[in-house]
C-alpha cells in the first residue's frame, strides 16, 4: 500500500480555497438575482403610472406579464412573485443600498418587517453575523429586535439567539438549493439533482452576469480536468 503524501494541513487549505470560491460564487448569483428583480420591480412600477388612469391596470399588468414570463422563465414569475418584486423595489428604493450578502429570500422575509428600525436591524445583523435565511427567519418570527430594545439586560437576550441561530446553520452549498435560486437558474428541484448540474448552471449564468457588466471584467476559464500520469 502506497503511502499518503498529502498530509491534512496541506489538503485543509485547498478545502478552504474551493469552499470560499463557491461561497463566493452563490453570492453573486444570488445578487444577481436580487438585482433583476429589483429592476424588474421598478419597471412595472413605472409601467404602473404610466397607466394610472385606467382602472385595474396594475393588476392586470401583473397577470398578463406572469403568463408570458411564466411562459419563457418558468414558475419563479407567478403573478404572488412579481408582486413581491413590485414590493421590493417600493420597500428598498436604491439599488446601490441592496446587499450583496443578502439573497431574494432574504429580502423576502424582510419585507415582512414594516417596521424599518426593525429591518435595518436584522439587515444588519444578517450581514455581520452571515445569517442564513432560516437563521434570519427564526430572529424575526421570535421578534428578536422586539426583546433586545425592551431588555435592560440584553447580554441573555443575544446569547440566546445566536445559540438558537447557530443550530439553524447551512453550508453555502445548501443555500443554492433555495427553491427560488433553482427556478432562477431554470433548474428543477429534485431529491436526485447532481452537485455538478448545479455548478454548471452557476457558472453558466456568471459567465453571462458578467459579460453584461461589460468591459473592466473578465471570465476566467471554466474547469479544467488536469490528468497526470507519473
Amino acid at each position: 500500500m502506497r503511502k499518503e503524501i498529502i498530509n491534512n494541513r496541506f489538503y485543509e487549505s485547498i478545502k478552504d480555497i474551493l469552499i470560499k470560491v463557491r461561497g463566493n460564487v452563490y453570492r453573486t448569483i444570488n445578487f444577481g438575482m436580487v438585482t433583476a428583480y429589483w429592476n424588474i420591480g421598478r419597471l412595472i412600477v413605472e409601467e404602473e403610472q404610466h397607466g394610472k388612469r385606467k382602472a385595474g391596470y396594475g393588476e392586470r399588468l401583473i397577470t398578463e406579464l406572469s403568463v408570458k414570463l411564466s411562459r419563457d422563465f418558468g414558475k419563479g414569475f407567478d403573478e404572488r412573485n412579481l408582486f413581491y418584486m413590485r414590493q421590493f423595489y417600493l420597500s428598498f428604493s436604491k439599488l446601490n443600498a441592496l446587499r450583496s450578502e443578502l439573497s431574494w429570500t432574504h429580502y423576502r422575509l424582510l419585507m415582512r418587517v414594516e417596521n424599518k428600525k426593525a429591518r435595518d436591524f436584522y439587515i444588519s445583523e444578517c450581514v455581520k453575523a452571515n445569517w442564513s435565511t432560516r437563521q434570519l427567519e427564526r430572529q424575526v418570527y421570535s421578534f428578536y429586535y422586539e426583546r433586545l430594545l425592551a431588555s435592560k439586560n440584553k447580554i441573555p437576550v443575544k446569547r440566546e439567539a445566536d445559540i438558537r441561530a447557530k443550530e439553524l446553520a447551512v453550508l453555502p452549498e445548501e443555500q443554492i438549493k433555495d427553491p427560488y435560486v433553482l427556478e432562477f437558474l431554470g433548474l428543477q428541484e429534485s431529491p436526485s439533482l447532481k452537485e455538478s448540474r448545479l455548478e454548471q448552471a452557476l457558472i453558466d449564468h456568471l459567465q453571462k452576469f458578467l459579460l453584461e457588466l461589460g468591459r473592466g471584467f473578465f471570465f476566467v476559464a471554466r474547469q479544467k480536468r488536469i490528468s497526470s500520469e507519473t
